[in-house]
């Protein structure tokens, strides 16, 4: 067991917020300690307890790494692979062991979480928190009205049924289409199956956000460290 620290210092060495602004919400009863109440004064192990703000957790564990990573087409989202492929582990410098957050397919790119971060792998993963994953498709046609329609009310695979949260067309060209489309949970090639489902098969497919988690600037096969703002955000975003 780690040293217990004051909450407030534990909070701020995180970099989550500054000390004054951890004692005022702790007063004003927003910060709980393993679902308890905090006073002024009470201590916290940040590698065993669990400190939530609002309901959403803290990331106050030193230990704890959170990575964004650019997976490229052809990368796995695996911790290792057995056939010899590079993976997602494989793209990121750490000493620690990380795990993928959730799957992207070996077909598709675009940003996809590495971390030892039970509490966050969990619900950014769990389809109860809602916290969505915004993709780009594009895709062989012109998608109608009632394409789009049919992937926001739902559509029959042969693992049941699948929805959108959100679909737009966002460009067409003469033969294929640039398809946005928001999803809540993440079952394997559910936005490709459901595209094609609607008649539009999916000719490369790019996951742009994670929440309210994007980076624009980010180049295929490189990550960076979550910032604690960014995780702060991420925990705190979907349903609770």
């Amino acid at each position: 067991m780690a040293e217990r620290i004051r909450i407030q210092k534990a909070i701020a060495n995180a970099g989550l917020m500054s000390r004054r602004a951890a004692e005022e919400a702790m007063t004003s009863g927003r910060v709980r300690l393993n679902g308890q109440p905090v006073v002024l004064g009470d201590r916290v192990d940040p590698t065993a307890d669990l400190l939530t703000l609002d309901g959403s957790p803290l990331p106050v564990n030193p230990h704890v790494e959170t990575h964004l990573l650019y997976k490229p087409v052809g990368v796995v989202s695996t911790a290792d692979d057995p056939q010899g492929r590079t993976t997602v582990i494989d793209l990121v410098q750490s000493d620690a062991r990380l795990y993928p957050v959730g799957r992207l397919d070996a077909d598709s790119e675009g940003l996809i979480l590495v971390s030892n971060d039970g509490e966050l792998t969990n619900r950014v993963t769990h389809p109860r928190y809602g916290i969505t994953k915004t993709y780009l498709a594009l895709v062989e046609g012109a998608p109608l009205r009632s394409s789009i329609d049919r992937l926001m009310s739902g559509v029959d695979l042969e693992d049941g049924p699948a929805k959108a949260v959100a679909a737009r067309v966002l460009e067409k060209q003469r033969s294929r289409s640039l398809v946005r489309v928001v999803m809540g949970e993440g079952r394997n090639r559910e936005v490709r199956r459901m595209l094609s489902a609607v008649g539009h098969e999916v000719l490369s497919l790019v996951r742009t956000a994670i929440g309210p988690i994007k980076d624009a600037q980010l180049k295929p096969g490189h990550s960076r460290p979550l910032e604690p703002e960014e995780i702060r955000a991420l925990l705190s975003s979907g349903s609770q």
